[in-house]
């Protein structure tokens, strides 16, 4: 039993409350007469989900409260799980995946879930210290799934790259457009970020704005 908390006086408090004898609070709330009697006179606990049901028999709950006396809700029941439905490990902080893609690239016949999470606690450490802690874990937003968030960041890099190849011709004093259509394959996007001179992809048709 939990130091501070008083399974005893708790049970009768919910006894008294719902107008319970032990044999009725026993029989409402599944339960042996023994068990309850035992757990009135502190010689043995309850699970705690026995005690919650025996609490809503006397329209009452369980809750947590902090050290401020608030109450404090449970993770959130939708939060990330991983390819197989188990949820992530609670302790850890969640990513997602596409930002660790290389754990999946040598495994192309998975399914990638949306989620992951990292074992490096020291590193955790360190995000929670700049940022906090995380309430809770990611849960999946429609629109959010991994190709769909690798569909935004080609989009954006193409933004990029086009800003990119527009502000090299201004410099260069060339037409913004010369009405030639792009044609390179999303690899392109992959290989360019703008950050230096045009890149694309071995394949490319294009090689758009190469000399």
């Amino acid at each position: 039993m939990a130091d501070g908390f008083d399974l005893s006086g708790v049970l009768r408090r919910i006894r008294r409350t719902a107008d319970l004898s032990q044999r009725e609070l026993a029989s409402e709330a599944g339960l042996s007469v023994s068990a309850v009697a035992h757990a009135e006179a502190g010689t043995r606990d309850l699970p705690s989900r026995a005690l919650a049901r025996a609490a809503g028999l006397a329209g009452l709950r369980l809750v947590l409260l902090d050290a401020d006396g608030r109450e404090v809700a449970g993770m959130d029941p939708g939060g990330a799980r991983d390819a197989t439905r188990r949820r992530l490990p609670a302790h850890l902080d969640t990513e997602h995946t596409e930002a660790v893609a290389d754990r999946w690239a040598h495994r192309p016949d998975r399914r990638q879930p949306w989620f992951t999470f990292g074992l490096d606690r020291t590193a955790r450490d360190r995000r929670r210290a700049r940022a906090g802690t995380p309430e809770d874990h990611d849960v999946p937003v429609p629109g959010n799934s991994p190709a769909e968030r690798r569909a935004r960041r080609q989009e954006a890099a193409r933004r990029r790259a086009a800003e990119e190849r527009e502000r090299r011709r201004a410099a260069a004093g060339e037409p913004a457009d010369d009405g030639l259509t792009c044609a390179c394959p999303p690899g392109c996007d992959e290989v360019d970020d703008g950050s230096g001179p045009p890149r694309h992809a071995v394949d490319c048709p294009c090689g758009c704005d190469l000399a």
